[in-house]
């Protein structure tokens, strides 16, 4: 991989401190030894990243403290994390440590059916978000909320961290670019705990049978998400093949718009979403021009990559075999960069610099990821990023305003 010159935008203040009594709600639930799931039949929504402070599974846990798992169910991913995005898994299988079957909700039953909530007497939901609508373990919560008020089953969400904190970005998600994407009005970059998203699904009725779920948080202990998810100090678990640190993280809600794109997000590459990239681009031309606009908090260095399969990470990604040259992206000010932003500068400066050749390909996928038509017509009008950006404010100060009765840390 080729580097060139690096530019910083905003200044870097490190942040060094250690809350040593930070504890998710896996660790607030574990103190009790579970005692409130014991003589329950349990189902347990999770994959990979329900893991404690010592890196301890959920399962594992509930299981060694006498808590009678009956089921789990397993979102985008699977169970173990280790399936490439879009993958269906149907059917169920049986996990061998505990006896408990395992059922994808991921694929033509993305909701947990009556029959898989047979038995059971609660659910148990604990999964690693990452902060962005377009992140599909945020609508997995959502029906199986829907599908426990249904069938009358309470809910416990052990809540955890979201990682890139309480910065929002973004529009609403408009209801006729509704999708596993984008299933509830909630703008692109929430700012919440996926404790409390759940509290505002159910509040303002963005399930069905809403009024009907008895609904548990198990909160965290000492999170503030004012400050760097990295001050913490817990291992970065991947919630997915293509999010491996919380760089990639911070960087998604803005460079995955990629994907309504001719322009490689970076799949194929040892750093999606931090490298991104096509076979046109002279980076240093890009890296000029952004250089002209008001973007702080993120290091800029131009780069050269080449996408490749990656079996279970990326498999025929855009510009397969082909050398692509970039921008490889860090975040200096983990608090204060704003990632839409920024991804709605680069299109603009690529449709400036390369109109014959920057495409977005997929302008019904760009919606989805949006939440409306909007950007990708202010793009083919080529208006400004400072007019895309500021089409979305209205909305996004009344969901500021909303989110804040739901605040719980």
């Amino acid at each position: 991989m080729k580097f060139g010159k690096a530019i910083f935008f905003g200044l870097f203040i490190p942040v060094l401190f250690l809350n040593c009594s930070f504890q998710t709600g896996l660790d607030v639930a574990a103190k009790n030894d579970f005692s409130i799931f014991k003589g329950k039949k349990v189902g347990v929504v999770t994959n990979h990243t329900a893991v404690n402070v010592k890196g301890e599974h959920i399962v594992d846990l509930m299981f060694d403290k006498g808590v009678n798992i009956k089921a789990i169910y397993a979102p985008e991913h699977g169970f173990r994390g280790n399936v490439e995005r879009g993958v269906i898994i149907e059917g169920s299988n049986i996990d061998p440590a505990t006896g408990a079957e395992v059922f994808s909700i991921y694929g033509n039953n993305r909701k947990p059916s009556p029959e898989m909530l047979q038995g059971i007497d609660l659910i148990v939901f604990d999964i690693q978000d990452v902060g962005s609508r377009f992140y599909t373990y945020i609508s997995t919560l959502g029906m199986v909320m829907e599908a426990a008020g249904e069938n009358g089953i309470p809910v416990y969400i052990l809540d955890r961290p979201n990682p890139i904190g309480r910065l929002a970005e973004g529009p609403l998600m408009q209801p006729e670019f509704v999708s596993f994407v984008g299933q509830y009005p909630i703008i692109l970059r929430h700012g919440m705990s996926i404790g409390e998203l759940a509290l505002m699904y159910k509040d303002n009725g963005f399930i069905n049978a809403a009024d009907q779920l008895e609904l548990h948080i198990v909160e965290m202990s000492n999170w503030n998400p004012d400050k760097p998810y990295s001050s913490y100090k817990l291992p970065w678990i991947a919630p997915s093949p293509n999010i491996k640190n919380v760089n990639e993280a911070l960087v998604y809600p803005g460079t995955c718009l990629f994907e309504g794109t001719n322009f490689s997000e970076g799949r194929g590459t040892e750093h999606p979403f931090e490298w991104v990239g096509a076979p046109y681009v002279d980076p240093e031309k890009v890296i000029m021009e952004l250089s002209k606009r008001d973007i702080k908090g993120v290091k800029i260095e131009p780069v050269t990559f080449t996408p490749i399969d990656i079996p279970g990470t990326a498999l025929n990604p855009s510009y397969k075999d082909i050398e692509c040259h970039g921008l490889s992206l860090t975040v200096t000010d983990p608090v204060h960069f704003k990632s839409l932003a920024f991804g709605v500068h680069l299109i603009s400066v690529l449709i400036k610099l390369y109109p014959n050749n920057f495409i977005i390909d997929r302008p019904e996928f760009l919606g989805n990821l949006w939440g409306n038509e909007k950007a990708a017509i202010m793009f083919s009008e080529h208006k400004t990023a400072e007019e895309i950006i500021a089409s979305y404010y209205d909305e996004l100060n009344d969901f500021v305003n909303l989110r804040k009765k739901y605040l719980l840390y």
